[in-house]
């Protein structure tokens, strides 16, 4: 019976550990009180840097449109998974009310398939976040989903319109990729501002 228990937790744990290549590194309390259940990390404040324009950002005030292009895995940071190298609310990318927001999706993941949509949730990412989009259209097609989402070397373009303000974050909906840090913030301002602060 101990050899059958040691051989599923060993195929288990090797199955566990082949899905995304592997997981992010422990930090601090790893070895915290046998049983206990940590408490979600409170979400990081946006990032208040100086607005900027990046290449990847385009905004046309007379169309009222913005554009962008959201590399997933464009680093090796936090195990290919983030958004333009940038992970847990590191980024806060902020639209106009009104405008249209066009986000194509790059996923330079060499293993691991990735979604993208805007979320109403911000500050904890304790389990898979629902993926249901804050605005019609702001998601990528079968998001919870690691065999049918935006594939390895795939690209997929969404189109909104952000009519509410507020703030969102914009999230990866693949089970995991938001609790280890695959999100940014997204706000939308009634003010007009525009831009990305990290």
């Amino acid at each position: 019976m101990k050899k059958r228990f040691t051989l599923v937790s060993v195929l288990a744990s090797t199955a566990l550990i082949a899905c995304g290549g592997g997981e992010p590194a422990q930090t601090s309390n790893s070895a915290g009180s046998a049983g206990a259940t940590a408490a979600p990390a409170a979400a990081p404040p946006p990032a208040m840097g100086e607005m900027t324009m990046p290449s990847w950002f385009q905004v046309d005030n007379d169309a009222r449109t913005v554009s962008m292009t959201i590399t997933a895995g464009s680093t090796t940071e936090n195990n290919y998974w983030n958004f333009n190298g940038v992970t847990k609310g590191a980024m806060t990318i902020t639209v106009p009310e009104g405008y249209t927001v066009t986000v194509e999706l790059v996923n330079n993941d060499p293993v691991m398939a990735h979604s993208l949509g805007i979320s109403t949730e911000t500050s904890s990412f304790s389990g898979a976040p629902e993926p249901v989009p804050a605005f019609p259209g702001a998601i990528t097609s079968n998001p919870a989903s690691m065999m049918e989402s935006t594939m390895p070397g795939q690209r997929e373009s969404i189109q909104f319109t952000v009519d509410q303000a507020g703030n969102y974050s914009m999230v990866c909906y693949i089970a995991g990729h938001a609790l280890t840090g695959m999100w940014v913030y997204f706000n939308v301002s009634a003010d007009g501002l525009v831009g990305v602060q990290q």
